[in-house]
């Protein structure tokens, strides 16, 4: 995700910067794979303004994305990149040979037209593909990793987040998080 950042010609630029949305290849997203966020305005749960001056604002669209990665062995397409108001991060559409479409977190390095595939066996070790943390090798970074098997990515979802796979070590992956924290999590969940 490229940003621009400004010269500080004003004190109101300096140290300031923008997304650039030279990487986005398409705009509407897949009609399938989003839901209307309903906008509560400020109001808690027995319908009372709970925070004031809330409310307005353009309509937003979430977009279903598949942390689970759960289509083992069957390879698929990036078929475009797209922007979601949700997150920082970049998301991808990505169709599977059997036609199923699925948006998921873009790592860094993919691109339209790039093969991807989740394997709880073996798969090539390239940006987009999903293995257990057994099977990566020691000093790789990762994203989207699961904290318990078939629970889906939880760590490391964010832009531009990376953990980095440390040691493999009695059944457990010690992984580096972005804060410095060192953290244990079982081998045979997902990243």
């Amino acid at each position: 995700m490229p940003i621009i950042i400004y010269r500080p010609v004003t004190k109101g630029r300096r140290k300031s910067s923008v997304q650039d949305f030279s990487d986005i290849t398409r705009t509407e997203p897949e009609k399938s794979l989003v839901v209307s966020r309903k906008d509560m305005a400020g109001r808690g749960n027995g319908g009372k303004i709970t925070v004031r001056h809330r409310g307005g604002g353009a309509k937003q669209l979430i977009r279903m994305i598949d942390f689970l990665r759960d289509k083992y062995d069957i390879p698929a397409r990036v078929d475009s990149i797209e922007y979601d108001p949700a997150r920082g991060a970049r998301i991808s559409l990505v169709i599977y040979k059997d036609g199923e479409k699925r948006y998921i977190v873009t790592p860094d390095g993919l691109k339209v037209g790039d093969v991807i595939v989740s394997s709880k066996t073996s798969a090539e070790i390239v940006p987009g593909n999903r293995l257990p943390l057994a099977k990566i090798p020691v000093g790789i970074t990762v994203h989207s990793v699961e904290l318990q098997p078939g629970k889906g990515g939880q760590l490391g979802r964010g832009a531009g987040t990376m953990i980095q796979l440390m040691a493999l070590e009695g059944g457990f992956a010690t992984l580096r998080l972005p804060s410095g924290e060192v953290r244990n999590v079982p081998q045979a969940a997902m990243a």
